[in-house]
């Protein structure tokens, strides 16, 4: 864990949420460890699918699974669990470091009961429970409709950004993933290959990878390449006078022609385009 977190006022966040929705709220720390949720017990429909042991291990690789695919698209992912039910995670980042996770469930979100099990069954069918059991857990849970699912995914979003606002978070100084992201930032225009800033970690390219797809969800030169492009979008919009083979060489590209077909390939547009454009959207500078 390269952060650590202010527990008692995080606990106070989660009340708060889960008086605003009902829907049950846990927080994962960057290596997917559970750290706190309120309520701190899991519904009934839980307690069976985990009670049997590839139960347990289909949610606990459920999770794994969306706090990636989250940790990719740099926003919150609703998505249904392994055993039928809806469930959101929301990444949670400090600066480009992705420092832990919120996720939201388990939400029974279908028209009716009758067609809700019809799926979970199948879901779960693959299990050893006690069929009977899980349905009438599954007849006694509220049937929540898919626009208020969205409206607390977004309140999801706003808590995990809220959470770096009041510092609940903080960063360990001297841990490498923060190393590495400072090192990249302040280097940005120069040479940054794999190799470069593995001499100077004293690290592994192996390693390397490891931390830049858990930090940042996807390859280093990815990560390098978004960073620099939404600087050049920056640049574009804040200096306009600036020729765009100048904004080029100061986001650390030395060839002009490369640097117009990253630009377009990750925003769309060429970076004249772009600089023209009357309505402005930043790239996300991780996102890949």
């Amino acid at each position: 864990m390269i952060s650590s977190f202010d527990i008692t006022k995080l606990q106070s966040l989660l009340r708060d949420f889960y008086t605003l929705t009902h829907i049950r709220i846990t927080v994962f720390d960057d290596s997917l460890k559970e750290l706190l949720s309120y309520p701190e017990e899991v519904s009934d429909f839980c307690k069976i699918v985990r009670a049997d042991k590839e139960g347990l291990s289909g949610c606990r690789q459920c999770d794994r699974n969306a706090c990636d695919t989250a940790l990719r698209r740099r926003g919150t992912y609703i998505y249904r669990c392994h055993a039928g039910l809806t469930e959101a995670v929301s990444p949670i980042f400090l600066g480009n470091l992705i420092v832990g996770y919120l996720l939201f469930g388990h939400v029974f979100s279908y028209p009716t009961h009758e067609k809700g099990w019809e799926v979970i069954s199948l879901s779960c069918a693959k299990y050893s429970l006690a069929q009977d059991e899980l349905k009438r857990c599954c007849f006694r849970m509220p049937v929540i409709p898919e626009p208020y699912i969205a409206s607390a995914a977004n309140l999801l979003h706003a808590v995990a950004s809220y959470l770096c606002m009041e510092r609940m978070i903080l960063l360990r100084q001297n841990d490498l993933p923060l190393q590495l992201d400072q090192y990249i930032q302040s280097h940005l225009t120069q040479e940054l290959s794999a190799e470069t800033i593995c001499k100077s970690l004293g690290i592994g390219k192996t390693y390397l990878y490891e931390l830049s797809r858990q930090n940042y969800g996807c390859g280093i030169a990815a990560h390098i390449r978004r960073l620099r492009i939404a600087k050049a979008q920056k640049l574009l919009v804040e200096e306009p006078e600036l020729p765009i083979c100048a904004i080029a060489e100061a986001c650390g590209f030395e060839d002009y022609n490369y640097f117009i077909t990253v630009f377009k390939k990750q925003t769309g547009t060429t970076p004249r385009q772009f600089r023209l454009s009357p309505v402005t959207s930043y790239l996300d500078p991780a996102k890949d």
